[in-house]
């Protein structure tokens, strides 16, 4: 199991989801995606489990600066990869599996 947690420090999400992985002892990788993004062939992986309209954090200052609510939906997949703050977090890997959000039902049957 190579579980891989992609969050930020200000969502409370992706601290609960590093303490679910933390207090069952399974070892995973925790990836601050607003500062080191995201890798593109990950990305791409990430898309065929989680629509990328989801992925994106509507609440996030970046949204309202990029004005993502006028972008066409060919270009909102470009801009999100390219602007990480734009993520919603927490986004869990395991292998070719995504998460979005806290999922512990989901993580159970991983372990």
């Amino acid at each position: 199991m190579n579980i891989q947690i992609y969050g930020s420090k200000k969502s409370f999400d992706a601290k609960k989801a590093e303490r679910y992985f933390k207090e069952r002892k399974i070892s995973y990788q925790y990836i601050d995606i607003h500062e080191f993004g995201m890798g593109k062939s990950v990305f791409e992986s990430a898309k065929r489990c989680i629509p990328v309209e989801d992925m994106i954090d509507r609440k996030a200052k970046a949204y309202q600066t990029l004005f993502m609510d006028y972008i066409d939906e060919g270009k909102r997949e470009g801009t999100l990869f390219e602007n990480p703050s734009l993520f919603l977090t927490p986004i869990v890997r395991n292998g070719k599996d995504f998460t979005l959000g806290y999922c512990p039902d989901i993580w159970k049957e991983w372990t």
